[in-house]
């Protein structure tokens, strides 16, 4: 199967974790923005991530044959924290850079008044550099904040076929389902959901507007999860087109709204090549010969 992951932090991720996504199928991938595990203390902490999303973790993702895109936002936690806001006047520069296909992740995290007026800085900020959102629901009182969330969405005037509304189960899937935004699924072990509660989830709604991600990070989380997803949907009876269509096409044409997707296989990659290629004079295996020569 092909694989889109189109959620996962790969920043917090190993190379080991690149190879073994490979071997399963992923072929391109989304990393959106967001938060390290503790408070970034200043903007330019923030500067440095996202200039390391949009460089080094491309290159890193390249020499593994993977297809690497971000998101940019200030996430919805340190939208409380005044030492980060100040990051929302310096995400203009970076939403016109290539592989940027969202602005993201945004959302919720406690509803804070902070947190509104943050997520509708940033549908602004989507509508004026014509490019899709990506919005992250609560992990406390999802319901409410779904439904706040699609309050805000409509308010901005961004198309809602253009916003995916993400970390979905079963208790707001419907209402996102009825808006008419495209629904994600983050398939984490423990904390969001599992495979068969969203192979479950598209039984009864169909696969329209249904993205499935693993959105692994530095948690207790696997990256091969949508590779685990696909073949769950064949256990259930789903075709391998259906499959297709749940980890490729549709990560594709939500995020092929960016006009900036590349998915063309990665130049002279070979599993097994090495090359001299270097990031800024770093390569992979550290000064060493790099795995493959683009």
């Amino acid at each position: 199967m092909r694989i889109f992951d189109p959620h996962i932090h790969m920043t917090s991720r190993t190379t080991d974790d690149y190879e073994a996504m490979y071997e399963s199928g992923v072929r391109a991938l989304v990393e959106p923005a967001f938060w390290l595990g503790q408070p970034r203390t200043n903007v330019g902490s923030y500067i440095d991530y996202f200039d390391a999303l949009i460089g080094w973790e491309r290159f890193r993702a390249a020499q593994f044959g993977i297809r690497h895109h971000c998101t940019i936002a200030l996430n919805p936690k340190e939208a409380n924290d005044p030492r980060c806001r100040e990051v929302m006047a310096h995400l203009p520069r970076y939403l016109v850079k290539d592989g940027v296909v969202a602005v993201g992740e945004t959302g919720y995290d406690s509803m804070t008044p902070e947190e509104d007026d943050i997520l509708s800085q940033h549908l602004a900020l989507a509508v004026e550099y014509d490019l899709p959102a990506l919005v992250h629901t609560p992990h406390r009182d999802k319901v409410t904040g779904t439904r706040r969330t699609l309050d805000v969405v409509v308010e901005s005037g961004l198309p809602v076929e253009r916003v995916l509304v993400d970390h979905l189960n079963e208790t707001c899937v419907d209402m996102v389902a009825d808006s008419g935004a495209w629904m994600g699924f983050s398939i984490y072990p423990d904390t969001k959901m599992d495979e068969g509660r969203v192979v479950a989830i598209m039984q009864r709604l169909g696969l329209d507007r249904i993205i499935v991600n693993s959105a692994a990070d530095w948690g207790r989380s696997d990256p091969l999860k949508t590779a685990k997803t696909g073949l769950a949907m064949l256990e259930a009876g789903f075709s391998e087109d259906d499959v297709d269509r749940v980890l490729w096409r549709n990560p594709v044409e939500f995020y092929g709204q960016s006009g900036r997707l590349e998915l063309a296989p990665v130049p002279g990659f070979a599993p097994a090549q090495q090359g001299p290629d270097t990031f800024e004079g770093n390569s992979v295996l550290r000064g060493m010969a790099s795995r493959r020569a683009v």
